[in-house]
């Protein structure tokens, strides 16, 4: 089989290695479509952790595929399934805990950029029917990412006013997520051009930070003055701050980002009783239920652009570019 590793920072290459067979409660997935984060980003570059990325790692946590070979004892799935893998395969409910990162895809364990891949059957879930590949790719991280930041935590109400920034994935599926609870959506973007492709996918009002001087104070002015109740933060740093003066007092940040590095003075939040709650994706629970809320609305995932599998240091450089909208995606195989 094809697969790619990482020899370094920025040294994708493609290898061969045999077809992996499962273990008693194992499945093996071939896998047909891969999605990009900005955390593989990280991992491509040297930067997702302080000692580097493991010689040869598979990188990449998002794939979907179909179940071609289970282990003796599998008995949660079956050949013929259309799965997806979940980010961290330990982390089954509940809170976090610090042992499942140990088991996160693309980082701790080898990912999906493979033509193959053996997964436990407790880390692999079956994906919403009306989903291509390429679609349900996209769902492991952004999209149960933006679903843990609204349903989480203190859920997200119907008529509460949801903040989002940028056109990147888990923006774009919270923006789905806060529409499908009856939320009024803002979004923010650094480039104009994509205003009108953030209305037509539902946000009920769009700023173009270029061209507002305090955007802040744009959206409190959006909300008669009372600011946002919930802010998906998916740049981090100093952004966090001016998130704080968006959101309303007592509302939420949902802490996401890692684009941005920076000091975050807590007195400001403190004092208007903003909660600022840290997401690192979700468990197999809020998966599930999240795959349920998008087969009842017949959602589709955004995605960008395709890129054959040949070609996926071109899909890399295509995310890195930050002109796209919704998700980046490497087709491993014909659907």
């Amino acid at each position: 089989m094809r697969r790619y590793q990482l020899f370094g920072p920025g040294k994708l290459e493609a290898t061969a290695a045999d077809v992996p067979e499962p273990g008693a409660d194992e499945v093996l997935i071939r896998v047909r479509a891969v999605s990009l984060n900005f955390r593989d980003l990280m991992v491509f570059g040297g930067r997702y952790a302080q000692d580097g990325v493991r010689e040869g790692l598979v990188p990449c946590s998002d794939g979907a595929g179909e179940i071609v070979a289970v282990g003796s004892r599998v008995d949660r799935h079956a050949v013929g399934d259309r799965v997806a893998c979940q980010f961290m395969p330990r982390w089954q409910g509940g809170p976090y805990e610090e042992i499942y990162g140990a088991s996160a895809l693309g980082g701790g364990a080898d990912g999906m950029l493979a033509e193959y891949v053996v997964a436990h059957q407790d880390g692999v879930v079956q994906v919403p029917e009306h989903l291509n590949f390429a679609e349900a790719a996209t769902l492991p991280c952004a999209a149960v990412t933006a679903w843990n930041a609204l349903y989480g935590g203190q859920p997200m109400l119907p008529g509460e006013t949801v903040l989002l920034e940028g056109t990147g994935g888990v923006s774009l599926f919270a923006l789905a997520f806060a529409r499908m609870g009856g939320a009024r959506t803002i979004a923010i973007t650094t480039r104009a051009q994509k205003r009108d492709r953030l209305l037509a996918l539902g946000a009920d009002a769009v700023l173009a930070i270029p061209e507002t001087e305090d955007w802040p104070a744009a959206v409190r002015s959006l909300t008669d003055g009372r600011g946002v109740d919930h802010v998906v933060e998916v740049v981090g740093g100093e952004n966090v701050a001016l998130a704080g003066q968006a959101a309303r007092n007592g509302g939420q940040i949902h802490l996401i980002g890692a684009q941005s590095s920076g000091q975050i003075d807590p007195t400001p939040l403190r004092r208007r009783n903003i909660a600022l709650r840290g997401i690192y994706v979700g468990p197999r629970t809020q998966f599930e239920a999240m795959n349920r809320a998008i087969a009842h609305h017949a959602y589709r995932p955004v995605v960008d652009r395709v890129f054959p599998f040949e070609a996926a240091s071109d899909a890399f450089a295509h995310l890195r570019a930050q002109a796209h909208v919704g998700k980046v995606v490497i087709e491993v195989g014909a659907a």
